[in-house]
């Protein structure tokens, strides 16, 4: 999977991160291209070993405490095993939150993981003690907005690393039924066309959809050299269980399954309506 950068090192040039749990319906492929609007660096964030991004529910408010996104293979506790679901568990860990030209202009602190797992999507979420009125008061940095749709296979993206402050563009070649790697399944899960070459410490990096701005996904693994279904080697899984692999290509795991779970006050609420992340 793409490693934290820590990991990346000791295994020799690991790649990025995962998550998206709950299929969804097919979608139609986009008819034509529309404008594209600026991606900066504006919102993300660094971590210890990965990259990360501050984040808003559409329905958040100012006052509430702001959300960093990344991936549950990023944690500072380590890998959550199979089947495992970490919540409301505290953290103290920092964030360096970068401007949109990529400069670090704050530390930002975590009170808590709020959600994190590696079952059925690759995804943390940290509360923060800062809130999104005092984050953009202070420093003038307003969150990225997690889109509420199902992404459509065509859309131009952008995935960017607070960690290398580096941005990778390229398209949604398509969507993995499931995608395994090692004791780890994931569903739904974003494939990149060849151009986005994600590497280690882009885990958690923000996938940005270029004609809205809003947040589609979360980066998080790739195909390292061919292995099938072995960890750094995710192999495709379709829905009669064929089993494709293919060398080079990397993934991310949609975000939007998360918005219905985030409630009033960004309290994550696994019994909301249309919620369906894994429970512990």
């Amino acid at each position: 999977m793409n490693k934290p950068l820590a990991s990346a090192v000791l295994s020799v040039l690991l790649t990025g991160a995962a998550v998206a749990p709950a299929v969804a319906a097919p979608q139609q492929e986009q008819q034509k291209a529309a404008p594209a609007v600026a991606v900066t660096y504006a919102g993300t964030v660094a971590l210890s070993n990965c990259s990360g991004s501050v984040v808003r529910a559409p329905g958040s408010q100012p006052n509430d405490p702001a959300l960093v996104l990344s991936n549950g293979h990023c944690l500072e506790t380590g890998f959550p095993a199979a089947g495992e679901v970490v919540k409301d568990r505290a953290s103290s860990r920092s964030f360096s939150l970068l401007n949109s030209a990529g400069t670090r202009v704050a530390t930002l602190r975590a009170s808590k993981i709020a959600y994190a797992t590696m079952t059925d999507t690759d995804v943390s979420l940290y509360q923060l003690t800062s809130t999104y009125a005092q984050i953009q008061s202070r420093y003038g940095i307003t969150a990225l907005t997690l889109d509420d749709a199902h992404p459509v296979k065509g859309t131009a993206i952008k995935v960017v690393s607070g960690y290398w402050k580096r941005t990778y563009s390229c398209t949604i070649d398509g969507f993995a039924y499931r995608l395994k790697e090692g004791e780890w399944t994931w569903k739904d899960s974003v494939r990149y066309t060849s151009s986005c070459n994600t590497i280690g410490g882009t885990s958690g990096s923000p996938v940005i959809d270029t004609t809205t701005g809003k947040v589609v996904a979360v980066n998080n693994t790739g195909n390292e050299d061919g292995g099938r279904c072995t960890d750094n080697n995710p192999c495709e899984v379709d829905e009669a269980g064929n089993v494709t692999v293919r060398q080079g290509i990397n993934y991310a795991q949609q975000t939007y399954t998360l918005v219905p779970c985030i409630a009033p006050g960004n309290v994550i609420d696994l019994n909301r309506p249309g919620c369906t992340l894994p429970r512990p």
